[in-house]
């Protein structure tokens, strides 16, 4: 973990609280005093498979549900995120991209951009830059952990399909905060490895396929936060009532008591069940409870939530690796064993913790010691996975790396203590309140335990760690526990991280130690008047009593304790020497105190009565004989496991004259022989006994011991067959690390075309809207709100929904034509706005050449559609200027004609035909010398055309004469001029022709008349 995280865990570690058995409860803020925000905030943790799962996940979700949602997936930190375009298309609500300082707002969706870590600070997301490599990160675990800190039990988290085991250190956090905890069944994941491993948690409060978790996620939430009254009243003796069913509920499936937890503990962990199962009052859950067993066990998971971490509060952990160890290992001989003792070690971190420190310690030291630490808790499914010794990978978040290379082994996604270390701690389940505690310690590690219990049960603890240590350990507690009162008993070594030293007090300490620690009588937390509770059990007592028709008796606990006392009893119990108690062991006298221990210890075992006859006893100067019964209480259920002793006088024959003569009965001295003749055949009996079940314990333990070897066998044969299938799973994941990396090309490949694609349709800025066969929006290109109201919303929904900008109202008939024919269309259309495009309407052909809708785009011809006009108008306006200039020309008596530069006719008028006897067919296109079988190949004319014409733009009046074979012969004067043709982009040449003969032959004529 980079140092800037441990530090970020160190600054945040005072506010956290650790144990199995919870977290401490605290009041949730009213919504008054809260900014309008979203009424809760869903962590969205997701790998390999993750992103179809949340898309089912969004699809469902309703848009004003005023929660906010922030995923959190395993990005490839070299390649830009599309992952909010992904998702837009499945959710109405708002997907954003995060960026630093962003706040949180409600009916969003924010994404995690790839090389970030993300946390949350007063709903604000802040980005991290990470320092540990792609494959050591957790980003999941370390966004979870913020939202649970910032937003208590407000806090949810969805956990998604992947792989490994990132989201379960994240999802004990969110759970110690009271939060709820969602997971997506592992049969619908595509990669089940981080859903079973938060399963393996015991913590999941909905296992459900994706698209069914947006409802039980919306129930829960407006349970939850439905505040118009609180869901569990003030604790008022009907409260209490209901709180004792719960307690019996508990005792009776666990075999624990919590009646001396926190009351505000016991109210918010059953708070949290009923809005979890939508129930609204709390007789209606103690009646759920009954009918269903399964949830009396998932009530006690969650009194026991273990949230904890290795080196929980890495500057205590500092303390007690620098300052407190190395003073009490080197004060220490190297033959003297190293024990400790960590009561509520949940599932084994911060055991194993002390552990790794202890080693380190003894290598620094360069000394070596026996340790022998004893972490207990009452969960057994905790202590199974203590034992185990096997964590999730997302441990590097807490673990430095020169310690998980060191004192870990690297399995697959998980991280395995080494044996070194685990051969160093002895788990077992133990209920810290009710067995005996382990002594001559030399370290007692007990943080955040004491929280949870009642100041009762604390002055009861406290006193037992002292009796546990040895002068001079060392008790270690949580940042938010003190030793209250008792100063006499400890003293301070570290005041802020709370490192206490035993003082030496074993008078003081005994008088208040109790063993065992846990009390018969009702919650004192629950109810503080004590009263009601005991003259109940005095009811029954004296109801079980009169029913026996029992002389003088008491009713005493397993412990011995004396409950209840009927009749005289002053005769067989005397109270002990110094401070009062009322414990049968020490208040028995002389002539019971062989028999009397023996028998209850039968009781207790056997659960059948036993009597002891003839027993002797001293009393007042004399002598009196009495039976002893002893029976286990079985009637009524309340007072089970109590055990009734009852004290019967019998009257001797010497004892009856005695009285008779008014005086007690002299001992014989044979009595006294008899006395200790009994005892010592009672003593043989019991060291017989105890012979025979030392013999049966080794028999057993020697039958115990061939099972371990024959399991030992087994495992070693099951450890080669992993051997094994280890080695074909890392063949196995080389190949799909091969299969990985050509599917990541193919999608870099993908996404550069789409990117290719995405910036060519912005670029030819060409309206396009693509549709599929039920002519759905599949997507648009950004320039087609050109053609209709388009955004981002409307994908999905029918094109005939939009409204649109054309004045055409075919476009869906031509488009179902077009997937029918699959023939493409082409129409004119203009907008409201009077643009011109040219809609083109073409099949979408897949890869496989199936058709999977249409492409409608939108050709911009506005400009063209507008020139084209435009040059209409002005063809019509040059045919009506041609018309009119041909009309002049062939109005023009005199011969014209029209020659393009390679002297071929373009054209002529009517007096050029007329003149010289040929057609338009004969003329037009011809070579000028070719004309009438060549009559106007003229030297003269060669001339003029090809070598003055070139030379200057005209010529006027030259004279030729010449011969025509239909005309005969012609004197004529030609004039010519080269025009420019813009048209042609070249010159043409008009040639005028005055035939002088014919003119003068006409004016002769004309003369004559």
């Amino acid at each position: 973990m980079a140092e800037k995280k441990r530090q970020a865990k160190k600054a945040s570690s005072t506010r956290k609280e650790h144990s199995s058995k919870g977290q401490p409860a605290k009041e949730p803020p009213s919504r008054s005093s809260r900014d309008k925000g979203p009424s809760n905030i869903v962590g969205i943790g997701a790998s390999a498979g993750g992103l179809e799962a949340c898309e089912r996940l969004l699809a469902n979700m309703p848009l004003n549900t005023g929660m906010a949602f922030i995923l959190v997936v395993h990005l490839d930190p070299t390649h830009a995120s599309i992952m909010p375009e992904l998702l837009q298309k499945s959710t109405k609500m708002k997907v954003l991209q995060v960026k630093d300082g962003m706040k949180v707002q409600p009916d969003s969706l924010y994404v995690i951009p790839p090389n970030k870590d993300l946390g949350i600070l007063n709903g604000t997301l802040q980005l991290i830059d990470p320092s540990e490599a792609p494959g050591h990160r957790m980003p999941i675990d370390y966004f979870l952990r913020t939202l649970a800190e910032d937003q208590k039990e407000r806090a949810i988290c969805i956990i998604l399909s992947g792989m490994g085991t990132d989201g379960t250190l994240g999802l004990r956090a969110i759970k110690g905060e009271l939060g709820m905890v969602m997971t997506q069944e592992p049969r619908t994941a595509k990669y089940t490895g981080m859903p079973q491993s938060a399963m393996a948690t015991g913590l999941v409060d909905y296992l459900l396929p994706p698209e069914k978790m947006a409802d039980e996620l919306i129930k829960y939430v407006k349970h939850a936060n439905h505040e118009l009254a609180p869901r569990i009243p003030a604790l008022e003796s009907k409260t209490a009532d209901q709180f004792q069913k719960i307690f019996i509920l508990l005792r009776s499936h666990t075999g624990h008591d919590f009646s001396s937890y926190k009351p505000t503990t016991i109210r918010r962990r059953i708070e949290r069940r009923m809005n979890v199962h939508q129930i609204e009052t709390l007789p209606n859950y103690v009646r759920y409870l009954q009918a269903n067993p399964d949830e009396i066990e998932g009530l006690f998971k969650e009194l026991l939530i273990g949230v904890t971490s290795f080196f929980r509060d890495p500057e205590a952990f500092e303390v007690l690796a620098k300052k407190i160890l190395p003073q009490l290992l080197g004060e220490k001989r190297v033959k003297d064993p190293v024990r400790v003792w960590i009561p509520g070690c949940a599932s084994g971190e911060e055991a194993y913790s002390v552990a790794i420190i202890l080693r380190e310690c003894m290598d620094e030291l360069n000394r070596h010691f026996d340790v022998q630490i004893f972490a207990t808790d009452i969960d057994p499914s905790a202590i199974d996975t203590s034992r185990a010794g096997v964590y999730p990978g997302s441990i590097a978040l807490d673990v430095s790396p020169d310690r998980l290379k060191r004192f870990f082994v690297k399995e697959n996604e998980h991280y395995r203590i080494k044996k070194d270390i685990r051969e160093m701690v002895v788990f077992a389940v133990q209920n810290v309140i009710k067995d005996p505690p382990f002594t001559k310690l030399d370290l007692l590690c007990c943080r955040n335990l004491l929280i949870y219990l009642d100041s009762g049960m604390q002055k009861k603890l406290l006193p037992l760690f002292h009796y546990s240590l040895k002068p001079d350990g060392i008790l270690f507690l949580g940042t938010s526990e003190t030793i209250g009162e008792f100063m006499d008993l400890f003293l301070v070594v570290d005041k802020k991280w709370k490192v206490f030293r035993c003082k030496d007090s074993t008078v003081a300490t005994k008088k208040m130690v109790e063993f065992p620690a846990m009390v018969s009588e009702t919650n004192e937390g629950l109810t503080k008047d004590k009263k009601p509770v005991e003259l109940r059990v005095a009811q029954m007592a004296e109801k079980v009593l009169l029913e026996n028709f029992v002389p003088p008796s008491v009713i005493i606990n397993e412990r011995g304790e004396i409950l209840y006392i009927h009749g005289r009893t002053g005769k067989y119990l005397e109270p002990a020497p110094g401070e009062a108690s009322l414990n049968i062991f020490e208040m028995v006298r002389e002539g019971l105190r062989l028999e009397l221990p023996s028998a209850i210890r039968k009781v207790i075992s056997q659960k059948r009565e036993v009597s002891c006859k003839g027993l002797e006893i001293q009393y007042d100067g004399s002598f009196q004989t009495v039976n002893v019964t002893v029976r286990p209480v079985k009637e009524p259920e309340a007072m089970r496991g109590l055990i009734m002793v009852t004290f019967v006088d019998i009257s001797t024959p010497e004892q009856v004259a005695s009285a008779k003569k008014g005086r007690s009965p002299a001992k014989k001295p044979t009595s006294r022989i008899k006395q200790l003749e009994q005892e010592l055949a009672y003593t043989r009996e019991n060291l017989q006994s105890t012979i025979e079940e030392l013999e049966t314990s080794n028999e057993e333990l020697r039958s115990t011991n061939e099972e371990l070897h024959s399991t030992n066998e087994e495992l070693q044969s099951a450890n080669e067959e992993m051997e094994s299938s280890k080695e074909e799973l890392q063949s196995l994941n080389e190949e799909l690390t091969t299969v990985n990396a050509e599917l990541q090309s193919k999608n870099d490949e993908l996404l550069e075309i789409y990117n290719d694609m995405r910036n060519l349709l912005n670029s030819i800025q060409v309206p396009t809207i693509f549709l599929d066969n039920d002519l759905c929006i599949k997507r648009f290109t950004e320039h087609a709100t050109r053609t209709f109201n388009l955004i981002a919303t409307d994908l999905g929904r029918p094109l005939g929904h939009i409204v649109s900008k054309l004045k055409y109202e075919k476009l869906i008939e031509d488009a179902h034509e077009v997937l029918n024919t699959l023939a493409s269309r082409e129409v004119e259309v203009e907008t409201t706005d009077n643009q011109w495009y040219l809609m083109r309407i073409l099949p979408y052909r897949t890869v496989d050449n199936i058709i999977d809708g249409v492409v409608v785009a939108f050709l911009d011809i506005h400009a063209q559609k507008m020139a084209s006009e435009r040059i209409s108008q002005l063809d019509q306006r040059v045919k009506e200027s041609r018309d009119f200039a041909e009309n002049i020309v062939d109005t023009v008596r005199e011969p014209l004609i029209v020659l393009d530069q390679e002297l071929r006719v373009v054209s002529a008028n009517r007096s050029f035909y007329n003149a010289f006897k040929v057609s338009s067919e004969e003329t037009e296109g011809k070579y000028v010398y070719d004309l009438g079988s060549g009559q106007w190949d003229i030297p003269r004319l060669r001339e003029l055309l090809e070598d003055i014409i070139p030379e200057s733009r005209s010529f006027d009046n030259f004279e030729i004469a010449h011969e025509f074979p239909l005309i005969g012969h012609r004197k004529m004067v030609l004039n010519a001029r080269r025009m420019a043709y813009e048209k042609a982009g070249q010159e043409l040449i008009l040639l005028a022709i005055q035939d002088v003969t014919q003119e003068k032959l006409a004016e002769t004529s004309k003369q004559s008349q």
